[in-house]
């Protein structure tokens, strides 16, 4: 059984950092694309990051390019996303999902940005408020 464990949200000031945790058991990270999504409170879910499989290349919608960083540890089986430059308007539930449900002609990273492919294994959410 997949299981998908999140953690590292919080209440941080704009401007300010935080480091989320996907942290994966029953499957390993390497073998599908895993993303980070995010969802406020009255809007749709928007992808946010992704990092490819093996090849580990990361793709960031336009919102958060050049503030947030997608990374992997095999050791761990971990996928990261580092934000910084944090602002009012990143405030949402944050998940990570792997094991898309289907394979895409292109790569899935940008399949599942565009909200246009869907995933078997989801984390719980963190909760990541920016707020002075």
């Amino acid at each position: 059984q997949v299981q998908l464990v999140e953690s590292g949200g919080g209440l941080v000031q704009p401007g300010g950092s935080l480091r989320l945790s996907c942290a994966a058991s029953g499957f390993t990270l390497d073998y599908a694309a895993t993303v980070w999504f995010r969802q406020a409170p009255g809007k749709e879910r928007e992808g946010v990051s992704c990092i490819g499989r093996s090849d580990a290349t990361t793709y960031y919608a336009d919102s958060v390019k050049g503030r947030f960083t997608v990374s992997r540890d095999r050791a761990k089986n971990t996928v990261f996303l580092q934000m910084n430059n944090l602002k009012a308007e990143d405030t949402a539930v944050y998940y990570c999902a792997t094991d898309p449900v289907t394979l895409p002609v292109g790569p899935p990273c940008r399949a599942a940005l565009a909200g246009t492919l869907e995933f078997d294994s989801w984390g719980q959410g963190a909760q990541v408020t920016v707020s002075a």
